[in-house]
């Protein structure tokens, strides 16, 4: 009978961890170089070639963070509007597309749960999606703390981003006339451009609602627990208004349900299509968040309506 020797088999079984270690490692590194592939080919687009138009050049930089005051991850200080474009599969592609405007009083973005989480979605649908980046008033160490302070005091707030919702809304606008315009390299139709948005993104895709050009003019429109309702009051609703999909919670904390409301009414009083969903629960911001309530299916609620609207058909 062989006796192996102590050494002979305390190398074998080295060889053996070496291997598998190897072997670990190269799958490790091969799943860093897919990840960071699928991440530079995620196209981000600027919405301007310079200084925006109604901006000054400004030098503080963007900021990107996860915010313990709202619990998500957020976008600061954007000064030079972008698109992230979320490419569904070239077999479900269905030649719909959607501009997503996260919310944030206009001082920050809830870039995860009312942005890229609403993209997945969507592009899982068939939708190519793009999350716009507009501009926001600046903002210090952390905007989400700012806000708390500023929104208490709805004089100093409204004279903080007074001056910023025209310039985010023209960047709204700006968006739906940039997708229309270069539709074919993603395999989109011109007139399946529509606008999406949450609380000030809300309130720019209400603006985008009211006040589009012909060639910007949005094939469908979404403004969910948007802000603003009552500065668009007196502005007529267009004679080709696309048609309107909103969503919010009677509870909602900042007291914007009834804008909500306001706007529902003021598209069916011009015999516009629209469809309301007013939740009992569910407070302001809820987005793409699991609360164990009504609220966490809206997003089907949105998709039900797309789908009855003819966005999902090939």
């Amino acid at each position: 009978m062989a006796i192996s020797h102590p050494r002979t088999s305390l190398s074998r079984h080295s060889l053996l961890n070496y291997a598998a270690m190897k072997t670990s490692l190269i799958r490790t590194l091969f799943l860093v170089v897919f990840v960071a592939t699928l991440a530079a080919a995620q196209d981000v687009i600027s919405l301007y070639p310079g200084t925006p138009p109604g901006s000054t050049q400004e030098s503080y930089p963007e900021k990107e963070y996860f915010s313990k005051v709202w619990n998500t991850e957020v976008v600061t200080n954007v000064t030079k509007p972008t698109l992230t474009v979320f490419k569904p599969s070239p077999e479900s592609r269905n030649g719909t597309a959607v501009v997503i405007c996260p919310g944030g009083g206009f001082i920050a973005l809830s870039i995860a749960s009312e942005g890229t989480d609403v993209a997945k979605y969507l592009t899982g649908r068939g939708v190519t999606a793009f999350v716009l980046k507009y501009r926001l008033a600046h903002s210090g160490e952390d905007a989400t703390e700012e806000f708390t302070a500023l929104y208490a005091d709805r004089q100093r707030f409204h004279e903080t981003v007074g001056k910023i919702i025209p310039l985010a809304v023209a960047d709204g606008l700006a968006a739906v006339t940039y997708v229309r315009q270069h539709a074919s390299e993603w395999g989109v139709s011109t007139d399946r451009v529509g606008i999406i948005g949450f609380s000030a993104g809300g309130r720019v895709t209400a603006g985008v609602a009211f006040h589009y050009l012909p060639e910007g003019r949005p094939a469908f429109v979404a403004p969910i627990y948007g802000s603003g309702g009552d500065t668009l009051k007196d502005v007529p609703v267009p004679p080709d208004a696309p048609p309107m999909f909103i969503a919010a919670a009677t509870d909602d904390q900042l007291g914007l349900a009834p804008a909500s409301i306001a706007l529902y009414e003021k598209w069916t009083g011009a015999r516009k299509s629209a469809e309301l969903h007013m939740y009992a629960k569910g407070g302001h911001g809820f987005g793409m968040r699991k609360q164990n309530l009504p609220t966490d299916h809206w997003i089907d609620r949105f998709a039900d309506w797309l789908e009855l609207q003819g966005w999902f058909k090939k």
